[in-house]
């Protein structure tokens, strides 16, 4: 068992509050998705610690500001049908834009991170 650096749980999920919205528009771009899939989509890609209940409230304020749409459609298994959401002309357009403002943010802060000296190293003088 591993133990967590002091605030680093609430560091990584500051970190995700930021861009979890832009997670959602990229799983989105890739295929029409509805609810369970966004929690399936995001453990996939290593974010398994986001909740429903963080992701349901963001689908709401991502509809209404026209970033997605949703549409009702069957479930394969016969029950229900399932509430599935798809990205909007503006939706691609807030992609684009924030995978560029995060490339441009990540690098920068990858590069810091990386050539700064290593945990424990102290410089003092």
């Amino acid at each position: 068992m591993t133990k967590e650096a002091p605030g680093s749980g609430q560091r990584r999920s500051q970190l995700l509050r930021g861009v979890l919205d832009l997670c959602l528009l990229a799983l989105i771009a890739e295929r029409p998705r509805y609810g369970f899939e966004f929690a399936q989509g995001l453990a996939e890609g290593g974010l398994e610690l986001v909740s429903d209940g963080s992701v349901y409230p963001l689908l709401a304020r991502m509809e209404r500001a026209g970033l997605i749409s949703a549409f009702r459609a069957a479930s394969p298994s016969g029950g229900a049908p399932r509430k599935y959401y798809r990205l909007t002309e503006a939706g691609h357009a807030e992609l684009a834009t924030g995978r560029a403002d995060w490339l441009a943010f990540a690098g920068p802060v990858g590069r810091i991170l990386n050539d700064s000296h290593s945990p424990g190293e102290t410089h003092d003088e």
